[in-house]
């Protein structure tokens, strides 16, 4: 048995260097202090001060994720990551998850639920771009689909609304098809189903401007007639007609064109 002989306060707060039988021994956190109750003349077994060294680490652990969890909510995947960077020995990982939880600073079903709601708020993503977020974070598929029943239905076409809207101005000088393919991927790509723009379409879908599209099929036909100048009659028009068509120009446009200029 040994002997404490001496408790002396750290520069860093709420730390503490224990010495036993006049030798420094080990630095305690406060909590650890109060827990075993440590004080001057107090008598401890090799396997006590084992014990208290342990339970210092982990204490110096929680300590360390308060810090991080102070800026923002985190996921248990996230904490369990900053640990491992930390160096944090992994038989202590766990007893640092356990008392967040129990403390409510770690919980991925609030998390999942937070986060869904600042998606909803504050960007236009739809619910498959959402999932897959989350998925990456760690939260499970059962606090995923909770927490998206908040995106109602409702919600997701007001914001799809705002989105295909930005889109379709992006988008403005490519031909009408082209357009609406490329807002229709937009949506896709954001996280919404393809039946989201089939419910928005006819809302978002600005009028045709009809001289701007001409403009558009004139400038890319020119374009192309050099190209493909090296063919002759039949096989350079139907190039031409081809390429104008993968651009995303309309066919009876394109024969309209060819009836006016050729």
């Amino acid at each position: 048995m040994k002997t404490i002989t001496k408790i002396e306060a750290q520069k860093k707060k709420g730390r503490y260097n224990v010495y036993l039988d006049g030798q420094y021994a080990f630095p305690v956190a406060e909590s650890v202090l109060i827990k075993y109750r440590l004080m001057k003349g107090m008598e401890l077994a090799d396997q006590q001060v084992a014990q208290i060294t342990t339970d210092d680490e982990i204490a110096k652990a929680y300590g360390r994720m308060l810090d991080y969890l102070s800026h923002q909510l985190r996921t248990e995947k996230e904490v369990v990551q900053k640990l491992q960077d930390l160096d944090t020995p992994p038989e202590f990982i766990d007893p640092v998850l356990q008392k967040l939880r129990g403390e409510r600073l770690l919980d991925d079903h609030y998390y999942a639920a937070s986060y869904v709601r600042t998606v909803m708020n504050t960007e236009l993503k739809g619910p498959r771009v959402i999932r897959q977020k989350l998925r990456q974070k760690g939260i499970g598929e059962l606090d995923i689909d909770d927490a998206l029943g908040q995106f109602t239905d409702e919600w997701q076409l007001e914001n799809a609304t705002k989105l295909a809207q930005k889109l379709y101005k992006r988008y403005r000088s490519q031909p009408t098809r082209r357009q609406e393919e490329k807002v229709r991927q937009g949506l896709m790509t954001n996280g919404y189903a393809t039946e989201i723009f089939n419910a928005i379409k006819d809302e978002v879908e600005p009028p045709v401007d009809t001289d701007r599209q001409i403009e558009l099929l004139d400038r890319e036909a020119t374009k192309l007639q050099r190209k493909y100048q090296r063919y002759q009659g039949y096989e350079c028009q139907m190039k031409i007609k081809q390429a104008l068509y993968r651009k995303g120009f309309n066919l009876d446009d394109i024969d309209q064109w060819f009836a006016q200029f050729r």
